[in-house]
């Protein structure tokens, strides 16, 4: 190792190595030029999209004269989606909100009324009276590789159109919802978010939208997330036709629950682990299919039922009028019962 030391040490002085140097540095500042020339070029392309949201929320403190009301402002960010005036950001940004205001990155300004909100997937909305405004152009976030340049662009603490960048630092994350239930496929990345930016616009090289960027570990850095935009488009989608996402619905409140290993081997069940019914409200389609409390739920339709996001996930991906075949272990003896998705 001192040797090697040497030999370079020794070799930078002659005028081979110099050559050598010169040619590093300069490929080195090609790459950098090329990153460089990347993130501007990403960002003179996207940041007319890009719009800073400003909210309204009434809350309630408690004080010597008791129970006071009083408006909280707060900030967020939204990415054009059409150019008749939707906008793409997330739920959490506009929830229960009494007021709504659009920035444009040209200084305009115009209310904003929510066309629709999904807490399920943190996404939502929203519509200005603007036309031939310009969009953004969507990706495809099913191709993103571990690695890829991302950049950021949104208004965090209300610094308008602030930029970072970094790499994808993992794909098919899951994230827990504010509702509870998962956000499947979520993107992490290292580009730095901040409060302000949830909302905006997650972007490839080519500076098309591959996610919305949704949350951070505010005791990590470099650990933040985005909602991918094959999941944002199917949800905008519906938000804009139906002003909200229907999902299949079963009609049980259940806990996860470890299997008696004799009976899930006699019964030729292949996992530990199945969702104990603990509560089936009247005239839901479980109920209607005789589903029981103390129930173990361990298969809808052939795909086994370990947690409750497994039933959560598959009831996402089914159909409302959807029949369902529901294997449940019941006292020791394994029963199909049919049910109707709602």
């Amino acid at each position: 190792m001192k040797g090697n030391l040497r030999y370079i040490r020794g070799h930078s002085e002659g005028e081979h190595d110099n050559s050598v140097g010169a040619g590093l540095s300069g490929e080195a500042d090609g790459l950098l030029d090329a990153y460089s020339h990347a993130v501007v070029s990403v960002v003179e392309k996207l940041s007319p999209s890009v719009v800073s949201i400003k909210m309204t929320h009434e809350v309630r403190a408690r004080t010597p004269r008791g129970v006071v009301p009083f408006d909280m402002t707060g900030s967020g960010s939204g990415v054009i989606i059409t150019p008749d005036g939707y906008i793409l950001t997330n739920s959490h940004v506009v929830h229960n909100s009494k007021g709504l205001e659009v920035s444009l990155s040209d200084g305009t300004t115009y209310p904003a009324d929510v066309v629709g909100a999904d807490s399920d997937t943190d996404l939502a909305v929203l519509r200005i009276p603007a036309f031939n405004i310009k969009a953004a152009e969507l990706g495809d976030s099913d191709k993103l590789r571990v690695g890829q340049l991302v950049i950021a662009i949104g208004n965090p603490y209300g610094f308008q159109t602030s930029v970072t960048a970094g790499v994808v630092s993992a794909t098919g994350r899951s994230m827990r919802s504010q509702s509870g239930r998962l956000i499947e496929n979520v993107i992490q990345t290292d580009a730095a978010l901040n409060p302000g930016n949830s909302g905006g616009p997650l972007v490839d090289s080519s500076g098309k939208v591959v996610g919305v960027n949704t949350a951070i570990i505010q005791s990590a850095q470099g650990i933040c997330f985005a909602i991918p935009i094959s999941t944002a488009r199917w949800v905008a989608g519906l938000l804009i036709k139906e002003g909200k996402v229907k999902r299949a619905y079963l009609g049980i409140k259940g806990l996860n629950r470890k299997l008696n290993r004799i009976e899930a081997r006699r019964h030729e069940i292949g996992h530990d682990f199945g969702v104990e019914v603990h509560e089936v409200p009247k005239g839901g389609p479980a109920y209607r299919a005789g589903i029981s409390t103390g129930d173990i739920i361990v298969s809808i339709n052939g795909n086994s039922v370990q947690t409750v996001d497994d039933i959560h996930r598959y009831l996402t991906r089914v159909e409302v009028g959807a029949n369902l075949k529901i294997m449940v272990l019941r006292q020791g003896e394994k029963l199909e019962l049919n049910a109707v998705a709602e």
